[in-house]
């Protein structure tokens, strides 16, 4: 069965941190070009649930978290050779607390990094061995890798490095065919806010009055775009915004 379904599509997306926001649109929009998935996260529950709604579209999920190192060596090793993506979307990120650099946690510093620069690390050096010329590589970076700004250090610093890491995959990928790209959007309405206020509702909500912020499919669809252009064909780096936002800053509110 699966044999014969790859063979009439686009071929394998790998999406991590597809249990929610910009993966989980990417997954569902993923269905509709013609791509197989297979779908990581930390969350099983809601990997099921993703399953169980896209079908036969899903070859695999993996539950497991990216900063694990062994536990990504070990879930990533099991992928079959018609499982090895063709398009990779180094999704998995996260910010967390809104404190100067000088109160800021230690341990919120640490699941930052460790997530959105390291586990992205731990999941392209597993993959990319086994990706073939033709494949693609898009990471999710921020409008926060661009244009610093108070409250957001630790955030900013690992959106910087996928930046730098992004523009230094593509030069050391080139030999073998592998494209790299990153998407990069500003605010957007996801489950981002209420992990970066751990948990505070109202503070999440707060964010986004008075203009209408990008949706996860927004997003998604930009990410589709990448991964759907001819071979001959390299989006790089896309910077998506709001209407209602021009940086990091600036921001147009009824």
């Amino acid at each position: 069965m699966k044999n014969d379904q790859l063979q009439n599509s686009r071929g394998v997306m790998l999406i991590t941190g597809a249990t929610s926001g910009f993966g989980a649109a990417a997954a569902r929009m993923a269905v509709s070009h013609g791509f197989q998935l297979v779908l990581t996260g930390r969350r099983t529950e809601r990997l099921q649930r993703l399953q169980a709604e896209l079908g036969l579209a899903v070859l695999k999920t993996l539950a497991f978290d990216v900063c694990d190192l062994k536990a990504t060596q070990k879930a990533l090793s099991s992928l079959d050779k018609d499982e090895v993506p063709h398009v990779l979307i180094n999704n998995a990120g996260l910010a967390v607390g809104t404190e100067s650099v000088d109160h800021g946690f230690y341990e919120d510093w640490n699941r930052m990094i460790d997530t959105n620069l390291k586990g992205l690390l731990h999941v392209t050096r597993e993959l990319t061995p086994r990706m073939t010329s033709g494949a693609r590589i898009i990471n999710i970076g921020s409008i926060a890798g661009r244009q610093a700004y108070p409250g957001g250090a630790v955030y900013n610093a690992s959106k910087f490095a996928v930046h730098g890491l992004t523009q230094a995959m593509r030069m050391d990928l080139l030999p073998r065919g592998i494209q790299v790209a990153q998407v990069a959007p500003g605010a957007a309405e996801t489950e981002f806010s209420q992990v970066r206020f751990k948990g505070d509702d109202s503070l999440a909500k707060e964010v986004y009055l008075g203009f209408e912020p990008l949706r996860a499919e927004d997003v998604a669809d930009a990410i589709l775009y990448i991964a759907t252009r001819p071979a001959h064909v390299s989006i790089q780096d896309m910077l998506i915004m709001p209407a209602a936002q021009a940086s990091a800053y600036h921001y147009h509110k009824s």
